[in-house]
């Protein structure tokens, strides 16, 4: 009896180191988890050359980054990316965008074929008054056309609502993917319950790119809300995208050609910020290709996070 009592402490006590190591091991694989998820930073980058044309031929050492005006080194670089896309598209439905709905409709629906390819995300919004999510994330383009086909004249722009909201859904996607925001508006800001500022963060923290169209009613200053314009100039100066101004509707389908060709012709370039920023600063980085004539879309800056996350 006493030799069956000391076999089963000893078989207990070696029961308990196990569980003590594999919990050691479980944690230190957690551990390492969050410090990759949390340290790495990803720069999804459009290279342009002076015609507008996207550069799709350069080499790693092309490319100068920085955070905070120090050099980063590039831990990983893809050209050409294939890497998925999730994409909520913004349609305004403002009557001051709604000269030619149905033109509209049917571009915003082109565009879903010509960008969607297997294992993107895509969903369809329109607002107004408020936002209106048409279509879940999907990849199913006759159920994100068909959503297309369905937006309808409202009253208000609540377009800080529309970037905020539109920044959420992304953040709950799968990581590991590129996103982007493309919002067609014509900029008026009436009825958001969200501020500038609100709009702004959410887009940053969520590493959208946001490429904006911008329907202008009015050609010359007066009488267009250039506050609104300005707004999303700023916010695409953080999120990194890209504005573009259509004389009229009918050239919405090159507008989104345009940014459907910059999305399947980009660079990533994956960095661990040296030295780290504390929890909660905001990073700016910058992206160089010296010695050419380019211009360059790519995500402007972040809010760092804590190891704890």
């Amino acid at each position: 009896m006493i030799r069956t009592s000391t076999f089963c402490a000893a078989l207990a006590a070696a029961f308990l180191s196990c569980a003590s190591v594999g919990s050691a091991q479980t944690t230190a694989r957690r551990q390492n988890r969050i410090r990759v998820e949390t340290d790495v930073v990803t720069v999804p980058a459009t290279v342009l050359d002076s015609s507008g044309k996207p550069v799709a031929d350069l080499p790693e050492s092309a490319f100068k980054l920085y955070e905070n005006g120090v050099q980063q080194k590039i831990d990983r670089f893809e050209t050409q990316t294939n890497r998925p896309l999730e994409l909520a598209l913004m349609v305004d439905s403002s009557l001051s965008t709604t000269k030619d709905t149905r033109f509209e409709n049917e571009a915003t629906a082109r565009f879903i074929r010509l960008v969607v390819q297997p294992g993107d995300l895509l969903s369809v919004f329109e607002f107004s008054d408020d936002v209106y999510e048409l279509s879940s994330f999907s990849s199913d383009v006759r159920k994100l056309e068909a959503a297309a086909l369905t937006i309808s004249p409202g009253a208000g722009t609540s377009l800080y609502d529309a970037i905020d909201l539109g920044s959420q859904q992304l953040s709950k996607l799968p990581e590991d993917r590129r996103r982007v925001i493309v919002l067609v508006t014509d900029a008026g800001e009436t009825t958001s319950k969200s501020t500038f500022e609100m709009a702004r963060r959410a887009a940053i923290q969520s590493e959208a790119l946001l490429y904006t169209i911008l329907i202008r009613p009015v050609k010359t200053e007066s009488g267009r809300n250039t506050a609104g314009e300005h707004a999303i100039e700023t916010i695409i100066d953080s999120t990194g995208g890209a504005m573009y101004y259509p004389d009229d509707l009918s050239q919405l389908n090159d507008m989104f050609e345009k940014i459907s060709r910059e999305l399947r012709t980009q660079y990533l370039l994956s960095y661990y910020p040296t030295p780290k920023a504390q929890p909660g600063t905001y990073c700016p980085i910058e992206l160089e290709v010296p010695g050419g004539q380019y211009t360059l879309h790519y995500r402007k800056g972040y809010f760092a996070s804590s190891d704890e996350e």
